[in-house]
C-alpha cells in the first residue's frame, strides 16, 4: 500500500498538473490554422493514466476534455496497452469507439518513464472539414459513413516514424487540406509538450510520489462531489422537453425525458423514454457525448469554482459518483451505423433538464431555462482557383435567470465554452460580411425577479455563391421560467437578399447544404433565457435599467413587472413612480387571486 503524499507536495503536484494541461491547450490554439480552433478554442487537452483516468484538463470546452477517456477506451480495442511504443502518435475520431463525434479528432501520445508506460498525453480539436457529405457540418445523411473520414485508432507515427500513407490519405480527403493538416501539426506539438512536461514532473518528484498524488487528487475530487450529492434529499426527480425535429422529418418533435435518481452520495441520470434514434445525424454518441454531458451538469451545479472556498481539481474523481443510463437504440445511445455527428443541441438540453429536475431541491444552485442549444453554422464556397473555403461559426445565446442575479446576455452557455470569431478575421480571409451582430431586440427576456439573459442576433452576407449548413434547435420549445418566472423565447433563422429585403424566408433550425447566392444574408436569432422568481419582486430600478437599455418596453414593464413610470426631463426620459408601482403590483397580485 502506497504511503500518502504530504499536503504541501500534493498541492505542488496538483498545480503542476493543471499548468501542464493549460500549456497543452495554449500550444494547440496558438499554433492552429483554422478559426474554429485558433479563435474559438474548440479544443481540450490533458494527461491520463494507464486506466484512462483524467489526471488534469485544460480550461477549455468541457465537452472535449470529458470525452477523452472514452477515446482512450475506444483506442484500446485497436491498440492494447502492450502495443504502445515510445514515439507513437495515434489519431482517433470514431463515434462508436468513444469519440464525442467525428469532427472532433483526438491525438494521443504515450508517456513512458524509466521504460514503463505510465500514462498518455492527449487532446481533441474540432476540425473544419473531414470530407463529409456537406462542407464543414452534416445533418441529413443516411449513416456514419457519410460523416467523412472515420479514423479508428490509427498511428500517425509509429515509434517515431511518420506514416506517410495515412498523412496523404487525410490530406486527400478534406476540402481544406492546409487548415486540417496545420491543425493536426498543432495537436501533435501539444501532445509532445504534455509528454515532455509529464516526464519532467516524474523525474523531479519521483514516479511513486506523482502517481500517488494523482490517485489522492482524484479521490479528493470524488469525495467533494459525493459530499455535495449527499446533501440532496434521496429521491427521483424528473423533467422533460422536446427537440424540434431530426433535420429531415419536419413537424415531428423528439421527446427528451430525464430522471435524476439520488441515492446517498451517488446519482444516476436515466434518459429512458427519450426519442428513439433517428435516421439522420441528429444522434448522440453515448460514451463520448451523452455521459460527458451528465458529468458536466453535476460538476457545474455542485462544484462551481466561484462558490467554493477551495477549488476542486478537475479530474476523473468528479465522474465517479455519476451513473448514466440510456437505452440502446435511443437518440442518446444509438446503434451503428446510424450517423451521430450533429449531437450538441441534444446534450445541451440534457444539461438544462437536469437543472430543471433538481431545481426544487437545490433552488440556490440552479438557473431558469437556458438557451440550451447550439447554433453551429458552416459557410462554404469554391474560390475562382477551384479551392474550397469553409468557415465554422458558433453563435452565442443566453442563460436563464439565477438565484441572485440576471441571466448573462449573449454568452456561450452550459457545455460550450468557445469564444466568438473576430469579424475582422472573417473579413480578411473569406467572402463574407457580417451585416449585424448585436443583442436581440425583437423579443423580451424571460421576466422574473431576476430576468433571463437576452440572446444574440447575427447576420452574415455572402459576397459570392456558396452553401450553408446550420445545426441548431429550440425554435419550438422556449426556455422555461422557474419559481414564478416567465418563459423566455425560442430562436429563429431567416434568409433574405439585400436586393430584396422585404422577401424574408423563415428557415428550420437545422438544414443541410442550402445553396445561397451573392447578397444572400443568413440571420440567426438565438433563444432567450427564462426568468427566475416572481417578476413583481424585481427591483423597480432594475426594471428602469431594462427599459433604458431597450431590453423591454414601458408597456411590458407595467403589465408584467407592475412598474409605473413618470415621464421626466432628466436626460433619461423616465423615473420610477413608487406609489403607482406599489398600487399596480397590488392590483396584479389581487387579479392572480
Amino acid at each position: 500500500m502506497s504511503q500518502d503524499v504530504d499536503p504541501i507536495t500534493l498541492q505542488v503536484v496538483a498545480g503542476a498538473l493543471h499548468s501542464i494541461a493549460e500549456q497543452m491547450g495554449n500550444v494547440l490554439y496558438r499554433m492552429s490554422y483554422s478559426s474554429i480552433i485558433r479563435e474559438s478554442q474548440d479544443l481540450g487537452a490533458g494527461l491520463f493514466d494507464t486506466k484512462f483516468q483524467t489526471l488534469c484538463e485544460s480550461d477549455s470546452t468541457p465537452m472535449h476534455i470529458g470525452s477523452l477517456p472514452g477515446y482512450l477506451r475506444g483506442i484500446e480495442k485497436t491498440i492494447p496497452l502492450t502495443a504502445w511504443q515510445p514515439g507513437d502518435c495515434v489519431i482517433h475520431n470514431h463515434p462508436y469507439f468513444g469519440a464525442s463525434h467525428s469532427p472532433d479528432i483526438a491525438v494521443v501520445m504515450p508517456v513512458f518513464f524509466e521504460g514503463d508506460l505510465v500514462g498518455f498525453s492527449a487532446n481533441t480539436a474540432h476540425h473544419v472539414d473531414i470530407g463529409a457529405a456537406t462542407p464543414g457540418l452534416i445533418i441529413d445523411v443516411p449513416d456514419m459513413f457519410a460523416e467523412g473520414m472515420l479514423l479508428n485508432g490509427l498511428k500517425l507515427y509509429e515509434a517515431g516514424r511518420r506514416n506517410e500513407v495515412l498523412w496523404k490519405f487525410i490530406r486527400d480527403n478534406t476540402r481544406v487540406p492546409a487548415l486540417v493538416m496545420g491543425d493536426l501539426e498543432a495537436q501533435i506539438a501539444s501532445a509532445e509538450l504534455g509528454v515532455r512536461r509529464f516526464q519532467e514532473l516524474l523525474a523531479k518528484y519521483g514516479k511513486s510520489t506523482v502517481l500517488q498524488s494523482c490517485a489522492q487528487l482524484m479521490d479528493y475530487s470524488e469525495a467533494a462531489l459525493r459530499r455535495a450529492i449527499s446533501r440532496i434529499p434521496d429521491g427521483d426527480y424528473f423533467a422533460e422537453g422536446f427537440l424540434d425535429d431530426d433535420g429531415r422529418n419536419r413537424g415531428k418533435t423528439l421527446p427528451i425525458k430525464v430522471a435524476v435518481r439520488v441515492r446517498g452520495d451517488g446519482v444516476e441520470v436515466d434518459l429512458t423514454g427519450s426519442s428513439a434514434q433517428v435516421p439522420t445525424a441528429f444522434n448522440v454518441p453515448f460514451e463520448g457525448s451523452t455521459k460527458v454531458a451528465c458529468y458536466f451538469a453535476f460538476r457545474a451545479i455542485l462544484l462551481d469554482t466561484f462558490t467554493l472556498a477551495d477549488p476542486i481539481p478537475a479530474n476523473e474523481g468528479s465522474f465517479r459518483p455519476i451513473k448514466v443510463t440510456a437505452p440502446h437504440g435511443s437518440i442518446f445511445n444509438p446503434i451503428a451505423p446510424v450517423a451521430a455527428e450533429a449531437r450538441f443541441s441534444q446534450i445541451q438540453r440534457v444539461c438544462d433538464l437536469i437543472i430543471k429536475a433538481l431545481a426544487p431541491v437545490v433552488p440556490d444552485k440552479v438557473t431558469a431555462g437556458n438557451a440550451a442549444t447550439l447554433s453551429f453554422a458552416a459557410y462554404s464556397g469554391v474560390r475562382p482557383n477551384g479551392d474550397y473555403w469553409v468557415f465554422l461559426e458558433v453563435n452565442e445565446a443566453a442563460m436563464g435567470g439565477r438565484p441572485h442575479s440576471d441571466g448573462p446576455d449573449t454568452v456561450e452557455e452550459l457545455m460550450r465554452n468557445t469564444r466568438n470569431n473576430p469579424l475582422e478575421d472573417l473579413g480578411m480571409h473569406l467572402p463574407l460580411i457580417c451585416d449585424r451582430y448585436e443583442v436581440r431586440d425583437d423579443v423580451f427576456p424571460g421576466a422574473g425577479k431576476f430576468r433571463g439573459g437576452q440572446g444574440v442576433v447575427k447576420a452574415q452576407r455572402f459576397l459570392t455563391p456558396g452553401f450553408v449548413t446550420h445545426e441548431a434547435d429550440r425554435h419550438e420549445d422556449a426556455p422555461w421560467g422557474i419559481f414564478g418566472g416567465l418563459a423566455g423565447a425560442g430562436g429563429k433563422v431567416e434568409i433574405h437578399n439585400v436586393a430584396r429585403p422585404q422577401e424574408v424566408s423563415a428557415q428550420y433550425a437545422k438544414f443541410s447544404g442550402l445553396r445561397v447566392e451573392p447578397g444572400d444574408v443568413v440571420t440567426y436569432y438565438s433563444p432567450v433565457g427564462g426568468g427566475y422568481g416572481d417578476p413583481l419582486e424585481r427591483d423597480p430600478a432594475k426594471v428602469l435599467d431594462d427599459v433604458l437599455d431597450e431590453f423591454i418596453s414601458v408597456k411590458h414593464a407595467e403589465e408584467v413587472y407592475g412598474v409605473v413610470f413618470d415621464v421626466v426631463d432628466d436626460g433619461y426620459g423616465y423615473a420610477v413612480n413608487g406609489d403607482g408601482t406599489s398600487a399596480r403590483r397590488a392590483a396584479i397580485r389581487a387579479a392572480r387571486g
